[in-house]
């Protein structure tokens, strides 16, 4: 038993916090993609409609009822693997920051009538809520792409 104990790492704050970043962070935004997609699909004909109810052009609109739930699994699959987890991180921050920045336009009273195409959970929460929570996400998505960029320099040395 003894033995074994000779190759686990010390508990520091430092290897808490690499482990975080590059293990938990990384599930909690597949799970975070994997529950939008997955509302967005179940209930794919009232996703359609709230889209075609924003204040886009149909012509793109049409096409963000596909991209949209195509790049969270896109995302989603990025994620899952170590040779592409770097493209899931920077594509997922993309996706957080483009919802972020539509929620932060309809809080600032940008359109005059904005319907939530958020499924599940998350068309209950306020839009000040949502952008909070999109944020928390973007903070803990900047924090592993960091780490990530760390951990890659360190295995370049």
């Amino acid at each position: 038993m003894a033995f074994a104990g000779a190759f686990t790492l010390p508990v520091t704050k430092r290897n808490t916090m690499n482990t975080f970043a590059r293990s938990v962070i990384p599930a909690l935004l597949i799970l975070l993609y994997a529950y939008a997609a997955i509302s967005k699909l179940a209930e794919f004909d009232e996703f359609r409609g709230e889209m075609l109810n924003q204040n886009f052009p149909r012509e793109a609109t049409e096409a963000l009822v596909y991209l949209v739930p195509a790049s969270e699994l896109l995302a989603i699959a990025l994620l899952l693997f170590p040779r592409s987890e770097s493209y899931g991180l920077w594509l997922s921050l993309a996706l957080l920051m483009l919802f972020s920045g539509y929620i932060a336009l309809v809080l600032l009273g940008f359109w005059d009538r904005v319907p939530c195409s958020c499924g599940g959970i998350l068309r209950r929460m306020g839009w000040g809520t949502h952008l909070a929570f999109n944020l928390s996400f973007v903070c803990l998505n900047l924090i592993a792409i960091v780490q990530k960029g760390k951990a890659e320099n360190l295995r370049k040395e």
